[in-house]
């Protein structure tokens, strides 16, 4: 394949976008627990992913993408330290049970601290292997397995019925 045109470049990348965004907006609201920063750590990682589009190898854009929002997020956490999660957001009049459950699962994530809140969330929560875990924050395998752990000791702790569970 010859080299691609921008044209070309950018309707790639627009679709790119198209599927990748859900994704990416679930691993970022379960490590920010808010959908505004979620939004603006899914743009940021865009913005960085569109940057490096020409390099980026097609069949791993989406785990490119997730690399930058990780990346992107650890480096913001860094810059504040430690970052309090905001309010979970208001329930609506009519109680539905997905929305108790995904404000139960936030809840129970801002038990974590980050690196742990990351590991988890995309251990379990997208069905990442421990290496490509320990690729994607740069860190050992073990500091995946240790992490992962005491992340998941400590949500049986603050959820009794969630014992014996591993997804």
């Amino acid at each position: 394949m010859g080299r691609e045109s921008k044209a070309e470049r950018d309707a790639a990348f627009t679709a790119f976008m198209t599927d990748a965004t859900p994704s990416l907006l679930r691993t970022a609201w379960l490590i920010t627990g808010s959908t505004e920063r979620s939004q603006e750590l899914v743009q940021a990682a865009f913005v960085k992913t569109y940057a490096a589009w020409p390099k980026v190898r097609r069949h791993s854009a989406l785990a490119f993408a997730r690399r930058v929002l990780v990346n992107h997020k650890t480096d913001t956490w860094r810059r504040t330290s430690r970052e309090v999660v905001g309010d979970v957001p208001e329930r609506s009049t009519a109680p539905d049970s997905s929305v108790e459950h995904r404000d139960q699962i936030l809840r129970m994530l801002d038990l974590l601290p980050p690196q742990q809140r990351r590991i988890v969330v995309l251990r379990y929560y997208q069905d990442l292997s421990e290496q490509q875990v320990a690729d994607l924050l740069g860190i050992s395998v073990g500091a995946v397995k240790s992490g992962a752990s005491r992340g998941l000791a400590t949500l049986r702790t603050a959820h009794p019925s969630t014992e014996g569970s591993q997804r």
